[in-house]
C-alpha cells in the first residue's frame, strides 16, 4: 500500500520545491543568541541571528542558565506524569502564581506549549449554542483550537472594528449564549498590534468576552513588559490571555492561560491538552521564574530592543526596502515572490546574516517576505551590518 502513497508524497514534495516553498532546516551548533554558528543547511560559520523570537536576549542569559542548573538538582529532569495524577510540584504552582500577578489576572494554568493552550480553551468554554469571533489573521493554534469546539464560527477582517461589530451583531441575532472575541495581541507575520481598547469597548457593548494570544508581546511590549493589554490600558478588561514561555520569556517551551479564576478552574477539569499531556518540565518552570525576576529590572533591555527596532526600520526605509509599517520588533521585509524571498535569505546567509524567507502556507500567496526579528542582544553595529547585507544581497539578486 505505501508504495503508491510514497509516490504521491514525493510528487507533493517535488511540487513544493518547484514552487519555491520548500522550508529547509538549518542546524546551529551553539546556544541561541544574537550570533550563532551554522553547522548544516547553509554556509557554515558564525552568523548574526535575525530570525529568533529571542526578543530580550534571555535565551542564553547566565542567570537563567544557572537557575536551570539549580532546578535540575532540586526538582529533577521530568515529571513522567500529567498534572492531576502526580505531576504537580511546588515550582509549577509558584510559576502560575507569579504569571497571574505579572499579567494582572486571577489565576494561571500551565501547558506544554501555547499551541496546546489555545487548543484547550475553546472546546472547554464554548458549546454549540455559543459563538467565537476570530480575527482573520490569528495564529494557526487559535484556528485549530476553534475547530475543536462546536461553537459557531465568525471571522472578521484583520483589525477591522466595523467588521468585528457586524459579526458580533450576527452572533447575537443568531441567539448565541456566550460570545468570545479572540485576537492575537501582535500578529506574528506582520508585527501589527491589535486595537485592544476598541475591541474591549465592542465586547462591553455586545456582552462578549475577550481573549488575547500575547505570545509576541509579553516581556517587552507595554511600560512594564506585560504585553498588549498593558500597552492599551485594558489589563482588567481582558478575560483570557494565552502566551508562551518560548519567546521573550527565556525561549525554551511551555505555554499558559491566564484568566478569570472560574475559567482556569474549569480548564483544570476539562481541558484535554492539560489533562492528557505531561507536565511542563520543572527545569523550564524554575528558569521561567528567574526570567520573571529579571523582567522586574529589564527596562534597559526593552529600551535597547526599541532602539534596535527603530534603527533597523529607519535604515531599511532609507534604502528603499518595503517594510510593513509599525514599531514592533517583528519587521517584515516584503518581496511578494516566494522564490525571490528564499533566494534573498540564501544570499544574506552567505553574507553572515541568518534570516528566513516566509511563503505560503505560512503567509498568503503573493505575500512572501523575510521576517526580521530584532533582539536586545543585537549591538548597533549588528543592526547596521544586517542592513548593509540586505543592500548587497539585493544588488546581487537584481531585485
Amino acid at each position: 500500500m505505501f508504495d503508491s502513497v510514497r509516490d504521491d508524497l514525493r510528487a507533493t514534495l517535488d511540487d513544493i520545491r518547484a514552487a519555491g516553498l520548500h522550508k529547509p532546516e538549518r542546524v546551529i551548533g551553539t546556544p541561541q543568541s544574537a550570533t550563532v554558528h551554522v553547522t548544516a543547511g547553509g554556509r557554515p560559520g558564525e552568523v548574526l541571528n535575525f530570525c529568533a523570537n529571542n526578543y530580550l536576549g534571555l535565551a542564553d542569559h547566565p542567570d537563567v542558565v544557572a537557575a536551570a542548573h539549580e532546578a535540575l538538582d532540586r526538582w529533577g529532569y521530568g515529571m513522567a506524569s500529567v498534572r492531576f495524577i502526580c505531576g504537580t510540584q511546588e515550582v509549577h504552582k509558584e510559576l502560575e502564581q507569579r504569571l497571574s500577578a505579572f499579567l494582572g489576572q486571577e489565576d494561571t494554568i500551565l501547558y506544554s506549549s501555547c499551541f496546546d493552550a489555545n487548543g484547550g480553551v475553546f472546546e472547554t468554554l464554548l458549546g454549540e449554542e455559543d459563538a467565537v469571533i476570530s480575527d482573520a489573521l490569528n495564529h494557526a493554534s487559535i484556528i485549530d483550537g476553534i475547530r475543536l469546539s462546536k461553537a459557531r464560527r465568525f471571522r472578521y477582517a484583520n483589525r477591522d472594528l466595523a467588521d468585528l461589530e457586524r459579526q458580533l451583531k450576527e452572533a447575537t441575532e443568531g441567539g448565541a449564549r456566550r460570545k468570545l472575541i479572540v485576537t492575537d495581541g501582535v500578529f506574528s507575520m506582520d508585527g501589527y498590534v491589535a486595537p485592544l481598547r476598541e475591541i474591549c469597548d465592542l465586547a462591553d457593548r455586545h456582552d462578549a468576552m475577550v481573549m488575547v494570544d500575547d505570545s509576541h508581546a509579553v516581556g517587552f511590549v507595554g511600560p512594564g513588559g506585560r504585553g498588549t493589554p498593558e500597552l492599551h490600558g485594558v489589563m482588567d478588561r481582558v478575560d483570557v490571555i494565552t502566551g508562551t514561555l518560548g519567546k521573550a520569556l527565556g525561549g525554551a517551551s511551555g505555554g499558559y492561560v491566564a484568566a478569570r479564576a472560574e475559567i482556569v478552574a474549569l480548564l483544570r477539569q476539562r481541558s484535554r491538552p492539560y489533562l492528557f499531556s505531561n507536565t511542563l518540565a520543572p527545569v523550564i518552570a524554575a528558569a521561567s521564574l528567574k526570567v520573571l525576576d529579571l523582567l522586574e529590572s529589564a527596562g534597559d533591555l526593552r529600551e535597547k530592543l526599541a532602539a534596535n527596532t527603530a534603527l533597523f526600520r529607519s535604515r531599511m526605509a532609507d534604502e528603499g526596502f518595503d517594510v510593513l509599517p509599525g514599531d514592533h520588533a517583528i519587521a517584515p521585509v516584503m518581496f511578494g515572490d516566494a522564490t525571490v524571498a528564499g533566494r534573498m535569505a540564501e544570499l544574506l546567509l552567505d553574507r553572515g546574516v541568518y534570516v528566513i524567507g516566509f511563503s505560503y502556507p505560512v503567509v498568503p500567496h503573493g505575500q512572501a517576505r523575510i521576517r526580521v526579528q530584532l533582539s536586545a542582544a543585537h549591538s548597533t553595529e549588528d543592526v547596521h551590518r544586517a542592513v548593509d547585507a540586505f543592500v548587497a544581497a539585493r544588488a546581487e539578486l537584481g531585485a
